[in-house]
Parts: structure tokens; sequence; C-alpha cells
């Protein structure tokens, strides 16, 4: 029962990622609350599905336990996996649990994930799991069944989600609830659905060769690159739709004009948009018109694809005295990295958070008696964190939470020195980088004071939302003037793959006249994803 409450609540959480995902109120690409916790409770399904259904409950909460920390990604995905860490210590040596044993797992779950956080934060995942947690210790002596108090602990999980907009004003000018603990109560209830004795949720499978498949669903050959739709209100004595077809069919392909008495619906993939535009005015006035790159779509796609493949690292006994792993994306910035002394590479980043086994692996990999870890993003601090727990040499995670202080970090080592030189060193110089961050709005927002639209260009500054634009130099630039002080010496400027050369020399070119006197310049082709800059300023 309890391996099926499990795989229950896996897939509940991922048939329902999406709409977690859209909880979430910060506009940057992120890897995102839904899609973490699903593909971490994912990690669990392939221990639990070939587990014998005779398996004590302290053999099922081991192996997911296990699996979780492993397979944990994003800040949402380790909090996750701590709490069900509850469950290996509460029922370690049981054969069967009763109310005491699972207000125990929940009350211990809790502790570790709290222990985890530096700074926990209520309104979250948090806030939700400890007040279902103190219910369940409040209530256990006068439950009836595991099932009831399991109910009781959703009940209690519902209502301090309700409340988390009121602990966290960024909820409530959002007008949402905590997507981390949306998420957890869908897992949950999952899997009261089966402590009461009904079916377990089913849902798609999330093994890892799904991966490979989605990699090959990529391949095809897009001929025309706008997806063109829109509806033709027909005027007096319009055409025939026919010929509208026709017309379209000469443009593209995919072609689809169904005449429908008053209106005409419109579909056609075409590289001139402007000319089905056109011709649909001829036959009345349009409504609903939409435009989507398909070749980007299908680049982005081919990405997080790709992204998903598992990275393969050898096992290295230690030769040296210290090694680096690294957390990156985009090829020109793995090659920084590996130029600075980076002995591994983990592929990951925004929108592609590594799990703590990828890091794991990679730690293993490197030849070093002290590994250093550099995250280089705030939302994989955590997963790098947990893979100190499973090493077996030392490891230190910097807290590099940007490319910049990563880079910054590996800058300031010093070989000679002793580990809490070099610990301290590094440390201090991370925190005297500035980063900005050159992206685009995920989603409507109501962030940092400011309303934003989807697809508006962001520049942030060492995470605050600084300057929106609708043009990606100008906001670049904007933002570089922005973090330039009298102090600035160094003005690192690192493009992405969605930039061209000609782009980033017109930027190159405007920082140069502006501030080449005071600062030295350089720009960097890093290739990387999501981000179209990525501004270093020291």
């Amino acid at each position: 029962m309890l391996k099926n409450a499990f795989l229950s609540g896996a897939a509940a959480i991922s048939n329902n990622k999406r709409s977690v995902d859209e909880l979430n109120v910060y506009p940057v690409p992120d890897g995102d609350t839904g899609t973490n916790m699903s593909m971490t409770m994912g990690s669990a399904v392939r221990e639990l599905q070939f587990m014998d259904d005779g398996s004590t409950v302290s053999q099922v909460a081991d192996a997911a336990a296990a699996a979780l920390l492993r397979g944990a990604r994003g800040n949402s995905g380790v909090i996750l996996s701590l709490l069900f860490r509850g469950f290996s210590k509460a029922l370690k040596g049981k054969t069967e649990a009763d109310c005491h044993d699972l207000a125990n797992a929940l009350s211990l779950g809790v502790k570790g994930a709290y222990k985890a956080v530096m700074n926990p934060t209520e309104g979250t995942i948090l806030t939700v799991s400890r007040l279902a947690a103190e219910k369940a210790a409040e209530i256990i002596d006068t439950t009836e069944s595991e099932a009831a108090l399991w109910s009781e602990i959703c009940d209690e999980a519902d209502k301090a989600l309700a409340q988390t907009p009121e602990m966290l004003p960024v909820l409530k000018k959002a007008g949402v609830v905590d997507a981390g603990g949306k998420g957890l109560i869908v897992i949950w209830r999952a899997m009261l659905e089966v402590f009461s004795g009904g079916k377990a949720v089913t849902g798609e499978s999330t093994s890892a060769s799904s991966a490979k498949t989605a990699v090959g669903d990529f391949d095809e050959e897009i001929n025309f690159t706008y997806c063109t739709e829109f509806i033709v209100n027909k005027s007096a004595g319009c055409p025939d739709a026919s010929r509208l077809r026709a017309f379209l069919e000469t443009i593209g392909d995919c072609v689809v004009a169904v005449d429908d008495d008053d209106i005409i619906k419109v579909h056609v993939h075409t590289d001139h948009p402007g000319k089905a535009i056109e011709e649909g005015i001829l036959f009345g006035a349009l409504t609903n018109l939409k435009i989507d790159n398909m070749r980007r779509q299908h680049e982005n796609k081919a990405k997080e694809a790709a992204a998903m493949k598992v990275q393969k690292f050898t096992p290295a006994a230690p030769e040296k005295p210290y090694g680096f792993v690294a957390v990156s994306s985009g090829s020109g910035i793995e090659e920084l990295f590996r130029n600075l002394g980076a002995d591994c590479i983990v592929t990951g980043g925004q929108t592609m958070n590594p799990s703590t086994d990828d890091i794991l692996q990679a730690i293993l990999a490197t030849p070093a008696e002290t590994v250093f870890v550099l995250p280089n993003n705030k939302n994989i601090i955590m997963a790098a964190e947990q893979a100190v727990k499973l090493a077996d040499r030392r490891v230190c995670v910097l807290q590099t939470k940007t490319i910049p202080q990563g880079m910054t970090a590996m800058l300031n080592f010093d070989p000679e020195a002793d580990f809490e030189s070099n610990r301290l060193n590094m440390s201090k110089a991370i925190e005297g980088v500035s980063t900005g961050l050159v992206t685009f709005a995920a989603r409507d927002s109501d962030f940092d004071g400011r309303e934003i639209k989807k697809g508006e260009i962001l520049g942030m500054e060492n995470g605050k939302l600084a300057i929106t634009d609708r043009d990606v130099t100008k906001a670049a630039y904007k933002l570089i003037k922005k973090m330039v002080s009298g102090n600035t010496g160094f003005i690192t400027i690192i493009y992405g793959a969605d930039v061209t050369d000609e782009s980033a020399d017109a930027l190159q070119d405007l920082v140069q006249n502006k501030f080449g006197d005071k600062a030295e310049i350089m720009m960097i082709n890093g290739g990387q994803p999501v981000y179209y800059y990525i501004i270093s300023v020291e």
C-alpha cells in the first residue's frame, strides 16, 4: 500500500506539473516547481515499480528516500526529498505503519527540510508541511485509521496553502498560492486515494528512456518557419473560401481553411505570414491572429530534450589535492570553465536543474581529495549540498549563484594555499561580483512592482529586476550603464545562443564607446540558452 501510494503521488504530480508551474510568480524562465517536483518523484518510480508487493514499509521507504535524494532537482525537489526521508527514518525496521508512525514520519521530514534551508521562508512548502505535521501530532490519539489521519493531514495542508498569500506579499499581489505547497498537496492527495482503498493515480512514464525518445521527436525537418492562424469574419459578398485555401497552398503547407457560415478558420505554415494576412483581409475582418516561430520552438524543445539525456561520468581515484566541478550550459561557457581548471562540467542551469546524483557522479569523477563545487545558480545550491553527504571525499559547495561568480571563484583559487584559505578567499571574491542577466519574460507577471508581459525583455541586476525593454541590445546596454560605477575596472559580456555575432558586436561598440576609457571590456561567445547576455562587472 505504501509503495502504491508513493507511485500514485508521483503520477499525480507528473499529470499536474504544468498547472503547478503556472503558479510561479517569477517571470524569468526557470526550472519550474512542478517540473522539478515531478522529476524528483519520477526518480523514485524507477526504484519502486520493480519492488515486490511483499516488501515491508521500511524497505519501501528506504528505497524511495534514497532515490529521491539522488534524483532531487531544484530547491522544491530537494525539500520534497527531505520530507519523504522522514518516512525512511520513522519506519526504519518496521513491517507495517500505524497512525503514530505516519505522524512521526511527517514530523521528522519537516525537521530535516527546515534544517537544510539556510533561511527558511514561511508561506512556502515548508509552512504547508509543518502545519500539516503539527495537526497530525495533535490528532493521532483520536483518529480511527491511517486513511482518516491522512485525510485530516491533507485538509490541514489545504488550509495552510490558502494562507500562503497572507504570509508572502508577492503571492498575494499575483493572486496565487505557493507552487511548492500546491505540488505537495497534489502528491499527498494521490497517496490518500491508496490509503483509502482506492486505485492509485496513473500517468505517463517518467523513465529515463522517455528522454531518449523525446530527443528523436525533434529530428524532423521543418519546411516553413511560421505557424500562422486567424479567423476571418466574412464580409458581404466575399469570394469563396476555396480561393483563399488555393492561395495559401502556394506560400506554405499544412493549409486549413474551414468555411463555417459567417467565418473562415485559417491555419498555414509559411515563411510569409504577412502575405497570408493580406490575402485574408480580402475576405473580411481578421480576429484571433496568432503567429509562432516553429523553428525557434523546435530548437528550444530539442535543447530541453537533449538536456534530459543522462550525462555519464567515470569514477576516478583522488590523484591531486584539489579539483573543481562546475554547473553550466553553453559550449563557450563550458570551455571557459575547463580553461580555468574545472575537472568536470555538469550540464544545467536555468530551466535545466541537474539532480543531486548528476552532481555526485561528477564529484566522484574528479580525481581530487577535495572537490569544490560551483552550482552557479541559486536553485542548484541545495541539490549540490545534498551530494556532499553521499561523496567519498571532502566536498565544498561554494555559494555561486551565477556564472560570473563561478568564474571569479576559480580565478581566485590558489593551488599552493590550504583548504580553509582557499574557501575563504573564493567566497570573499564571489561577494565582489555584480551580475547582470538579460532574458525574456516567460509569463505575464506583476513583479517587483512592475507589470510584466510575456515575451518582454528583462534586465536583472543581482537577481533584481532592473530594466525592461522590447529590444535585446537596448536592454543589455541600459543594464550595463546601470551596473557600472566609478570603481568598475572590468566588464565581461557573455552572449548566448540566440544572439548573432553582429548583434553582439553592436553591443560591444556601444559599451566600448561609453566605458572603454575606464574599464577593460571583454566579449565572449558563451552559447548559453535562455539568457541573451550574462554580464559581469567588477
